[in-house]
Order: C-alpha cells, then sequence, then structure tokens
C-alpha cells in the first residue's frame, strides 16, 4: 500500500523561484507514493499566482493551491498545513520552501527515513558539517547566531539537537495530532514553538544532514527580532507546567 504524503509549499514573492522548485522534485518519489502537493500562495504581491498557474498547466502532478486573501505569517501557513494533512488523513507531511533555499532532490531522504515507524519526525541539518553550511553560502554572522542559539537551547531544553532554525521538516501526522500548534506564532520563531511540543511529548525527531545554499532569494527573517522571540520561546517553555 502507498504512503499518502502531502508535500506543501509556503510561497510569499518566490514568483522567480517556484517554477524551478517544482520541477526540481525527484520524478522517483511518485512510483512508490501517493503524493499531493499543495502550494499556499501566502497573499504575495509579486506574480507568485501567475507562476502557480503555469505550474498547474506544465505538470502533471496532484497540485493543490491555496491563495489567501491575507498575510498568514510563515507560522500560520504552516498551521494551515498540519490542519489540512489532519483532516484529509495524510500520513506524512512534508515542508519544501518555494524560494528555492532548501534542495527538493533531498525529499526522497526525508521519506525514507519513516521506514522505521518510531520516528515521528524527520529534520534537515545545515549544521551537521559545519565546512558544508559555509561552503553553502550561510553568511558568517547567521552561521554563529545558528551555533549559538542552539547551543542555549539545547542548554534550556536538555536537548542535543544540531540545528532549531532549519526549515527544511517532516511530519509523521499521527504525531501531528499529538501536540499543540494552534496557540503558537505566526511568525518564523513557530519552528522552535514545534520542536519545544515534540520534546514535551518525547518524540522521536530524526535529524538528517542537508546541503547549504544562499543564492538571490529574499529573506523575510529579521535576524535580530528573530533570535529575540526564539529565546523568550525556549525560556518560557522552561517555566511552563
Amino acid at each position: 500500500m502507498k504512503n499518502r504524503i502531502l508535500i506543501f509549499i509556503p510561497a510569499y514573492n518566490v514568483e522567480k523561484k517556484i517554477f524551478s522548485v517544482i520541477e526540481r522534485i525527484p520524478n522517483s518519489i511518485f512510483d512508490d507514493n501517493e503524493i499531493d502537493i499543495l502550494i499556499i500562495n501566502d497573499a504575495s504581491t509579486d506574480n507568485t499566482e501567475g507562476e502557480i498557474e503555469k505550474i498547474k498547466k506544465n505538470f502533471k502532478y496532484s497540485i493543490k493551491v491555496y491563495n489567501s486573501d491575507v498575510n498568514l505569517g510563515y507560522g500560520g501557513v504552516q498551521k494551515y498545513a498540519f490542519k489540512f494533512s489532519i483532516e484529509n488523513n495524510y500520513k506524512y507531511l512534508i515542508m519544501l520552501h518555494g524560494d528555492g533555499q532548501y534542495a527538493p532532490e533531498e525529499l526522497p531522504n526525508f521519506i525514507q527515513k519513516y521506514e522505521n515507524q518510531n520516528i515521528d519526525a524527520v529534520f534537515g541539518s545545515r549544521m551537521k558539517s559545519y565546512r558544508s553550511a559555509l561552503k553553502g553560502g550561510m553568511p558568517f554572522y547567521k552561521f554563529l547566531g545558528n551555533i549559538g542559539l542552539t547551543f542555549i537551547q539545547n542548554l534550556i531544553l536538555g536537548s542535543s539537537i544540531s540545528e532549531f532554525h532549519s526549515g527544511y521538516r517532516s511530519f509523521k501526522v499521527e504525531s501531528l495530532k499529538k501536540i499543540e500548534f494552534n496557540d503558537k506564532a505566526d511568525y518564523y520563531h513557530f519552528d522552535t514553538e514545534i520542536i519545544i511540543e515534540f520534546l514535551k511529548k518525547k518524540l522521536n525527531i530524526q535529524e538528517i544532514h542537508i546541503p547549504t545554499h544562499y543564492g538571490d532569494e529574499i529573506s523575510h527573517l529579521k535576524s535580530i527580532p528573530y533570535g529575540i522571540k526564539v529565546l523568550i520561546s525556549t525560556i518560557k517553555s522552561k517555566f511552563k507546567k
């Protein structure tokens, strides 16, 4: 029996990148799995919607689209996808960014890990190899910030995660049902809050190495506000029952 998998793509002002992201998805993953692609256009102000229409015409994949009238935010988009995957009885959910920062070519590695039924989530980590992260163009201040924040978070939470700040991640949908996510942030520190939920529930997170790529994509994440929000969320979790 084929696994039902939902690949969801947050798409905010990614008109220059999203077509190539879809184009680079390995065809092999469709052979052994029943896969739908959900593109969430988060109230883009460029021609992202037009590019999505072009994708629907050029690819035979099962592509579902949600065009939001208001900006849901990075966390809000994930909440929408989490609910969608639960309501539609998918087995696994994978987030692939629409800006090309994370390699679609790595998707088979995420799917393969779920052969181990004890795994609840698979996260891509750029920091399993510091050399690879720098070689992939990660700015040095982000490199140091990533290491520093992750070290502090592990210290507070008693965890041993190599990177809290990668957006390439996947989940067993049954495991998403066990955590609270509706009340979490709509901003980028949603990712940290979800890791904390998984740690609280003692769910099994598997990390795999992914290549680092920093190109000409536009980042909407502001490093200092993001770092502050991450630390506040992590510290708060220590004092919550």
